[in-house]
């Protein structure tokens, strides 16, 4: 495949996701990755996207991984062919919507216990708990309306 960006544009684009996967949290590879993909989609192995991204394919396969989990990209195989290949994921947005959502629900969970199991006699305890117990719970719901606009469509 070998689809090296050329074009100034596509260029800024891909460095650009780098920058705001970063900010988020996550290794500018990743976004880059991502940037990548977005525009051409795929198949690309391990070997082209370290090629065209200029790293290292070890950083190619950590981030591959990671992307992988997080359900933004997918691994495909060709027969006969032992490279491992990766393209965007089919509504990687919907999938990072619903890992979001679950994360949310396990913190709000987390919250709502404590607020029955954390002392009282701990001053303000019971207050903050409840109001981030409310944060997560807003948060949650508001995803999984989200989420049911974006699934459909």
């Amino acid at each position: 495949m070998n689809d090296t960006p050329t074009n100034t544009a596509v260029l800024e684009f891909i460095e650009q996701m780098g920058l705001a996967m970063e900010a988020d949290g996550l290794p500018r590879i990743a976004g880059r990755m991502v940037g990548y993909l977005i525009v051409y989609g795929g198949p690309v192995s391990f070997g082209e996207l370290a090629d065209i991204l200029q790293v290292s394919r070890g950083s190619i396969s950590t981030n591959a991984r990671l992307l992988s989990t997080l359900g933004v990209i997918e691994r495909v195989s060709f027969p006969g062919d032992r490279q491992n290949y990766y393209r965007l994921a089919k509504d990687p947005g919907e999938k990072i919507i619903k890992a979001g959502v679950a994360r949310i629900k396990r913190v709000e969970n987390i919250m709502t216990t404590a607020t029955k199991t954390v002392p009282d006699s701990i001053q303000g305890s019971a207050e903050r708990l409840q109001q981030m117990a409310h944060f997560y719970s807003v948060v949650g719901r508001q995803m999984g309306t989200l989420l049911q606009e974006l699934e459909q469509g």
